[in-house]
C-alpha cells in the first residue's frame, strides 16, 4: 500500500482550535460497514448504543510538557516526550540545531539544563538536574499544554482543562486521547442510565501516535513505542460483556491500538503492561472491539489508516467527503464519528 492511498483534501478552516460548549454538543457522525452515514449530537449516544455494551475509554493524563527555554543566544521551544532515567529527558526542540551538547538551557522556574547528545531522529537528551517526580510537578507549575501544530495558535489557561478528558487520571501523555474530549458528567449518568457499561485503560499517548508518515510504502513506517496497562480488573470486564453478548466499544483509537494488542486469536483480551508498536493499517483483522468513537484525522496518517483498516479505505472516504461537506470540525477539538460494522441507530 502506497501512503498516497490514505489522502484527501480538507479545507483549512474545518480545523477546530476550540472544543464544543458544551462538550457533548459536539457533531457525530454514524459510519456502518456498509457505508451508511446518520448525523447526530455527541450527547445522543445513549440512544445510539444498547444495554450490556461496554465503553473502553483511556484514563492517560497529558502534561503540561511544553516550556520555551533561553539558550546563549536564541529562544527554543522544548517538548519533554520522555524520562529516561534519573534526571535524564528526551525532548523535541525547535529548532534543534540551536541546542549542542555541553549546553546549557534556561528553562522557566529557575532550571538550568544541559544538552547532554543529539539522537540522529533529532530529539534531544537533557539533564534537567531534578528526579522525575520532581520534574514532572514542574512542568505542571510552568510548563503549558502541547497543543498540535495545526492549532495555529499559543497554549493558554484554558487548555488546561479544555486538552484533557473527563476520564483523566493518570499522568504521562503528551497528547490527549481526542475521542474522549467529548464526554461530559452528565452524559456519563446518561450512559449508566441506559445500562451502558465502562472501564478504563491506559496508553500515555506520545508524539509516535502523531508523526507524520514520510515514507512512500505503508509498511516501511515504524510506529514508535507507547506505554499502555489493562488491569487483571478491566480485562475480566471486557471480556465478560463480549461473552453475555454486548458490545466492545474503544473510545478512541489509543484504546483500540492497546486492546488489540493484548487480544489472543480467539478475541479473549489479557491483562497487558508496557510497550506496544502495533500499526493497524487495513488487512488487520479485529479480535478486541466491534465499535469505536474517533474524531477526525488527519490525511496520511496513522490514525486515518487504522480508522479505514475497521470499515474499509473507501468508506472512510466518503464518509470525510460526507463530513467536510457538511461542515463538520476536524482534528483533536472538532466533532466525532461512531463507527460500527453494523448501523448503530
Amino acid at each position: 500500500m502506497r501512503v498516497g492511498t490514505f489522502d484527501f483534501e480538507l479545507p483549512s478552516d474545518r480545523i477546530a482550535t476550540r472544543p464544543a460548549e458544551p462538550r457533548d454538543a459536539a457533531r457525530l457522525l454514524c459510519v456502518d460497514e456498509a457505508g451508511g452515514h446518520t448525523h447526530h449530537v455527541f450527547a445522543d449516544l445513549p440512544r445510539l448504543l444498547e444495554p450490556g455494551d461496554i465503553l473502553v475509554v483511556n484514563d492517560t493524563r497529558v502534561v503540561p510538557v511544553r516550556m520555551t527555554g533561553q539558550t546563549a543566544g536564541a529562544s527554543v521551544e522544548i517538548t519533554a516526550v520522555g524520562c529516561e532515567g534519573d534526571r535524564l529527558w528526551r525532548v523535541l526542540a525547535r529548532p534543534a540545531r540551536k541546542l549542542k551538547p555541553g549546553e546549557s538551557v534556561s528553562l522557566p522556574g529557575d532550571v538550568s539544563a544541559i544538552v547532554v547528545a543529539r539522537e540522529a531522529n533529532g530529539a534531544v537528551i537533557l539533564d534537567v538536574g531534578m528526579p522525575k517526580e520532581r520534574f514532572l510537578a514542574h512542568l505542571e507549575r510552568h510548563g503549558v499544554m502541547p497543543l498540535p501544530p495545526y492549532i495555529r495558535r499559543h497554549a493558554d489557561e484554558r487548555d488546561r482543562s479544555d486538552y484533557q478528558t473527563v476520564f483523566a487520571l493518570n499522568a504521562g501523555a503528551v497528547a490527549a486521547p481526542t475521542a474522549g474530549l467529548h464526554f461530559t458528567d452528565r452524559l456519563l449518568e446518561a450512559l449508566a442510565a441506559a445500562g451502558i457499561g465502562r472501564v478504563a485503560v491506559t496508553l500515555h499517548v506520545g508524539p509516535g501516535t502523531f508523526m507524520p508518515v514520510r515514507t512512500n510504502a505503508v509498511r516501511d513506517h515504524e510506529m514508535q513505542g507507547e506505554w499502555g496497562e489493562i488491569s487483571p480488573e478491566a480485562a475480566d470486564r471486557i471480556n465478560a460483556v463480549r461473552q453475555s453478548g454486548g458490545r466492545v466499544i474503544a473510545v478512541g483509537t489509543t484504546s483500540v491500538r492497546l486492546l488489540e494488542s493484548a487480544v489472543d486469536d480467539s478475541g479473549v483480551v489479557h491483562p497487558y503492561c508496557g510497550d506496544t508498536t502495533l500499526f493497524i493499517t487495513p488487512g488487520h483483522r479485529f479480535r478486541a472491539i466491534d465499535a469505536l468513537i474517533t474524531n477526525f484525522h488527519l490525511p496520511r496518517s496513522t490514525l486515518f489508516m487504522l480508522v479505514c483498516a475497521f470499515l474499509g479505505t473507501g468508506i472512510m472516504k466518503r464518509a470525510y467527503r460526507e463530513a467536510i461537506d457538511r461542515g463538520y470540525r476536524f482534528y483533536s477539538y472538532g466533532d466525532a464519528c461512531l463507527l460500527a460494522k453494523e448501523p448503530p441507530c
